[in-house]
């Protein structure tokens, strides 16, 4: 058994699509102790980490462009509003689609979106405002909008007026 786990440990360092292959068949054919716990453990752990991850830079992409669509829309000259709004547009409608696409095929990180939105909403205003050239103080604190708003495919936040910014 020792021999067996030090040659799929030695063959997941050598040639990982093996090795799954390895697993899978092990897996599939019920030979429980052909198993490399040890790698697979690593590799589960690591496929949601890495959902995770992508859920998260999809919501900061998708923040920062509301926040740009809401703050700066207003300061553009009318040259620049029909490119900047498209492009905009573009990118929440295409954040939009990939975050629904993620939580269709992972629908348990749908339980942790508000606490994430929360999280990473300070990191969507950073960006936001080393993009726009807005002070981060002009952005509000928490974030804006609710998570309906922020997934409703509808929803574009009317353009801030303010000046001060």
């Amino acid at each position: 058994m020792k021999k067996r786990m030090s040659d799929a440990s030695e063959l997941y360092g050598r040639d990982y699509h093996a090795w799954a292959n390895k697993q899978i068949d092990a897996l599939s054919a019920g030979r429980f102790a052909d198993l490399d716990i040890v790698h697979l453990l690593e590799e589960l752990r690591d496929m949601g980490r890495s959902e995770r991850n992508e859920l998260e830079n999809r919501l900061v992409i998708l923040l920062a462009h509301l926040l740009k669509w809401q703050f700066q829309y207003s300061r553009l000259s009318e040259r620049w509003k029909e490119f900047k709004g498209d492009s905009w547009r573009s990118t929440i409608v295409e954040q939009r689609d990939r975050i629904a696409r993620r939580l269709e095929k992972s629908p348990g990180l749908t339980s942790g979106l508000s606490g994430l939105i929360e999280e990473i909403y300070g990191d969507a205003a950073g960006l936001a405002a080393k993009e726009t050239g807005i002070r981060i103080n002009c952005f509000p604190s928490v974030c804006p909008y609710t998570q309906e708003q922020i997934l409703d495919e509808g929803f574009f936040p009317a353009h801030s007026e303010r000046r001060s910014l």
